[in-house]
């Protein structure tokens, strides 16, 4: 018996017959690319407006504070402008893994100290840096290198003042015998270790709120970020 020939079949290709689709799409076939390209510029938008919600607030009193220039990611030439005034007051908000500290800023003692730590905050600087430093007496944080031996390419000069150095004060680090570092600063949660500060670490800033978020910081919590309210 002959056998009945089979006809080859066809291989099914992806998109080879359009009977599956709406008949909208069938009518108007540059439809789908329509959606498909809102779609990616919908992802793209979402992606921006991320980004964009991620970077520094900078109140439009600050809006003219510019950085010194930029000799590497956080490297500096020299110190930060000054853009600051007496007509104001300024607050920073410290967002850390622990919770947020709330500083007032003292232009009034260390006026190109709390410039410095505004122009740095307001460009981003202290995102993401660690706190190298945790004792019972005090936390230290602001270096790139996250070991103490870093900075931002510059010292600040020194700005002395009467201040007690009691719970919640805030100052710039400084090693034995040099100058004030330009970007690492400390906050005191307890009684400063006899003989107490014999150096100028130039007080700029008292915590008001979340003293009990520092209490809790160890090495390697980290700052979120920092912003700065202007009155």
């Amino acid at each position: 018996m002959t056998k009945a020939k089979v006809a080859p079949r066809r291989p099914v290709v992806v998109g080879d017959d359009d009977t599956n689709l709406p008949e909208s799409w069938r009518r108007r076939p540059w439809l789908p690319i329509l959606l498909v390209g809102a779609l990616v510029a919908a992802t793209l938008a979402a992606g921006l407006l991320a980004s964009k919600a991620l970077e520094p607030q900078i109140p439009a009193a600050l809006a003219g504070c510019k950085t010194s220039t930029q000799i590497g990611p956080k490297d500096f030439i020299g110190p930060q402008p000054m853009c600051i005034t007496a007509a104001h007051t300024y607050e920073a908000t410290i967002n850390t893994t622990q919770g947020n500290i709330v500083i007032q800023l003292h232009p009034e003692i260390a006026p190109v100290t709390v410039n410095n730590f505004i122009v740095l905050s307001i460009h981003g600087y202290y995102n993401g840096l660690n706190f190298w430093k945790s004792e019972d007496w005090v936390v230290q944080g602001g270096d790139p290198s996250g070991d103490g031996r870093g900075g931002p390419g510059y010292s600040l000069r020194d700005e002395p003042s009467t201040d007690q150095w009691d719970l919640g004060a805030v100052g710039m680090a400084r090693p034995p015998g040099g100058a004030v570092n330009g970007s690492q600063f400390f906050i005191v949660k307890g009684s400063w270790p006899a003989p107490g500060p014999t150096a100028t670490y130039n007080r700029f800033a008292t915590v008001i709120s979340g003293m009990d978020k520092a209490q809790l910081i160890q090495v390697n919590d980290k700052i979120n970020s920092i912003t700065i309210k202007v009155s």
